[in-house]
């Protein structure tokens, strides 16, 4: 057999570890930027950058497990429906799949002979596929979606939080923000090859992004720092 690697195989992952990172990376770095744009000691700067990773990490994978399993949830409803209906009127199932496959160009004989076939061989497998919209490629997976999304996020938080406790006061900002934008440059990029995107246009929309996050969050530190 002839085997392909197509770039929808990684969908039911990419989405989630990429919006992971990428949140755990921009957030974490403007949440450090903002509170050392406030001028406050490197113990505060610190506990926002462990607090933010791991408050982060956990709503990020609480956040994905939830929207997932209402996507698995209404996944299931369908097959439920859809069996039902096939053990009422098989008949009539059967030729709304033959339907489907006139539709898609075949011939009225041939799409009848594949519609009484596939329903000899799975006819909920069938449907699932051609009348839901159903693959296993995107199919709902909670628990792989909110580990992705919340070791993803970590791994894009610790740099900026280790760069906390590392740089000096007097480079911290500008060392984060290099470092950030330079990782998100990298990060966009190694996205967008995933995807089989353009590498360029994803490297730079998720480093603009990135830059206008922390921009306007060193700009609410340095004017709530200010007026404290």
């Amino acid at each position: 057999m002839h085997g392909e690697a197509h770039h929808s195989d990684r969908i039911g992952w990419l989405r989630a570890a990429v919006l992971g990172a990428n949140d755990g990376l921009i957030s974490t770095s403007s949440l450090i930027v903002g509170v050392a744009s406030a001028q406050p000691s490197r113990v505060a700067i610190l506990l926002a950058a462990v607090a933010g990773l791991a408050a982060g990490a956990l709503s990020m994978a609480a956040g994905e497990y939830v929207s997932v399993s209402s996507q698995a949830d209404t996944e299931r409803a369908d097959l439920d429906q859809e069996r039902g209906e096939l053990a009422r009127s098989p008949e009539a199932e059967r030729a709304e799949l033959a339907e489907i496959y006139i539709a898609r160009g075949l011939t009225p004989d041939l799409a009848n002979q594949v519609a009484d076939q596939l329903t000899a061989h799975g006819a909920l497998a069938a449907h699932a596929r051609d009348e839901l919209g159903f693959h296993e490629t995107t199919r709902a997976r909670p628990i792989q979606a909110a580990v992705a999304s919340a070791s993803s996020f970590a791994a894009g938080a610790a740099p900026p939080a280790i760069l906390a406790a590392l740089l000096p006061t007097g480079i911290l900002t500008p060392g984060i923000v290099g470092v950030t934008l330079v990782l998100l440059l990298v990060l966009g990029g190694v996205a967008a090859r995933l995807g089989g995107a353009s590498v360029t246009r994803g490297a730079l929309r998720v480093a603009f992004w990135g830059a206008v996050a922390m921009a306007c969050t060193a700009a609410v530190g340095r004017l709530f720092g200010a007026v404290v």
